[in-house]
């Protein structure tokens, strides 16, 4: 008998980004290096488990703007150009380095990967990734779940139930469509919950999602387990609370593995270091220095002199550091054992892009602490979330406190002084589509009226996206968050106006259909 349950879960997510209108865009990279370094590395990982027949499991969000993204032909046409450019360049780095040996072998070491990524996603995969993912689960190693369609913060969305609704709905049949199924779970965006969400989860069949720790230690009543077991809202849906401990051995900046000495550093890239006429064919069109995802340095220290990376020195590392998590969750689950009457599970959730494009050994750490896991070890082991409810079906019925992850965990990094301004046009905007909704309730299927409909519930959607108010308070690329936001509520309320006056614009229809295509299946009348 196991004394603990390990439930790992990899949140991939990125906000939709395809610009048809130009041959390359900047920001379309965050999906092409995504794929190159943490996507394919991580299916690599799983299907040699499951070709060496060891057993393991893991949870993974893909949500509807990332699945749309990976799925789309155009997307995929430029990530194999993506990648074909950084094969071709870690080529010529090879010769370049051709009598420095340390960094010739780590340029040896970037053909093989890439050329590797080359193989997986046109050869193997045929482009589409998704496939790989829905075979992981199909064969009963992976629990993907969904999240809302375009990853609204729903807590600031509560003004429209029905806003609120579109975006949960949406996610159920974009997911049936790509995995056959209903999903079964749901990561709340940003982990954002108030009492109320759960019956919009419930009239979708959704059976648990995850909230941050304090979501479940300030539940009402007080949980029994704390965040070791779930609780089950009113409306029957279950909730998994975020370990904090086994989660700051990896998140942390600080204390967290990816700092180590010996990883290799993500700020050092030779888009940066390199003669500027040398990397300018691997640059975009306007010419600025920008990451080409080749890089020499190990992280070294807080020094602006940093030492060449030991591939083999950061092999050993990540394996010590999977022993070292895997020894602190035995602990961990004894401890906790000792103490209840069922056996705990420890949710550990992270960003899936931090495993391989923030930090590179990232995929290698998981693949050491699965197999440490089946071979080192008899205290723990792998579970899903919809695995502990199926043991434990019987579970203390609470109302989780409202709560986000992020900054003090209460929505404020979403609603501030950077990003404020956006949430009345917003609401208005949903207002105005539950309106739309009803005063045209039927409309003819292809006709240009429905069609307008539809794409003002598409501009809807993307305006609503959590990562916009995100970026802008981070401080990153704000002006193309900023311009996403404007853009598509610009969109948005002309249709309004059109659709209203019986004066739509076929042509200029056309072209945002055309720009804007994500969700080609959606039906307007889902806001009313």
């Amino acid at each position: 008998m196991k004394k603990g349950y390990l439930s790992l879960i990899l949140h991939a997510h990125l906000p939709y980004v395809r610009h048809p209108e130009f041959d390359a865009y900047l920001e379309e990279d965050w999906l092409f290096e995504a794929v190159a370094e943490t996507y394919i590395p991580l299916i690599n990982v799983f299907d040699n488990l499951i070709n060496e027949h060891i057993d393991f499991r893991i949870t993974m969000t893909l949500t509807p703007p990332l699945i749309s993204m990976l799925t789309d032909e155009l997307l995929q046409q430029r990530c194999l150009r993506y990648i074909e450019k950084r094969l071709e360049l870690a080529e010529k780095e090879i010769k370049r380095t051709n009598n420095q040996s340390e960094f010739n072998q780590i340029a040896r070491m970037y053909y093989n990967h890439f050329h590797d990524a080359r193989y997986v996603f046109a050869e193997k995969y045929q482009r589409n990734i998704i496939t790989a993912f829905k075979k992981f689960q199909d064969a009963g190693k992976m629990e993907i779940i969904t999240s809302c369609a375009t990853h609204s913060f729903l807590p600031l969305m509560n003004n429209n139930v029905n806003a609120m609704r579109a975006q949960i709905h949406v996610a159920m049949n974009h997911y049936e469509k790509h995995f056959g199924r209903k999903p079964r779970g749901i990561w709340l965006p940003e982990c954002a919950y108030e009492p109320g969400i759960d019956q919009l989860l419930k009239e979708e069949g959704i059976r648990f999602f995850i909230a941050e720790a304090h979501g479940l230690l300030f539940a009402s009543p007080r949980p029994k387990y704390g965040i070791y077991a779930p609780i089950v809202c009113p409306s029957g849906v279950a909730v998994f609370g975020r370990d904090i401990e086994s989660s700051k051995q990896v998140w942390s900046s600080k204390e967290g593995y990816p700092g180590d000495f010996y990883y290799r550093e993500f700020y050092r890239d030779i888009g940066f270091d390199l003669d500027y006429d040398y990397v300018k064919p691997y640059l975009h069109g306007d010419g600025k220095r920008s990451n080409v995802g080749i890089k020499y340095y190990r992280i070294t220290g807080k020094t602006n002199h940093k030492e060449p990376y030991s591939i083999e020195m950061a092999r050993n590392k990540a394996a010590e550091h999977a022993g070292n998590f895997m020894f602190n969750r035995e602990k961990q689950a004894e401890y906790l054992d000792s103490l209840m009457d069922r056996t705990p599970i420890i949710i550990a959730p992270y960003d899936a892009e931090l495993f391989g494009h923030w930090w590179f050994e990232g995929p290698l750490w998981i693949d050491f602490l699965f197999r440490k896991i089946a071979f080192d070890q008899q205290t723990i082991s792998l579970i899903t979330p919809l695995e502990y409810l199926d043991r434990y079906p019987e579970n203390q019925c609470a109302v989780p406190s409202a709560s986000s992850w992020g900054y003090k965990g209460y929505s404020e990094y979403w609603l501030n002084d950077k990003n404020d301004w956006i949430y009345r046009h917003l609401h208005i905007a949903a207002d105005r589509m539950v309106a739309l909704a009803r005063t045209y309730p039927r409309t003819d299927k292809y006709s240009i009226q429905q069609r307008a409909l539809n794409q003002a519930a598409r501009e809807l959607l993307l305006a609503q996206s959590s990562d916009w108010a995100f970026i802008m308070k981070a401080g990153t690329m704000v002006e193309y968050a900023v311009k996403r936001t404007k853009e598509h509520l610009f969109q948005f309320n002309k249709l309004y106006n059109d659709i209203r006056a019986n004066a739509i614009d076929e042509k200029w229809l056309c072209e945002i259909e055309h720009k804007n295509n994500i969700f080609p299946d959606i039906n307007y009348c889902i806001y009313q």
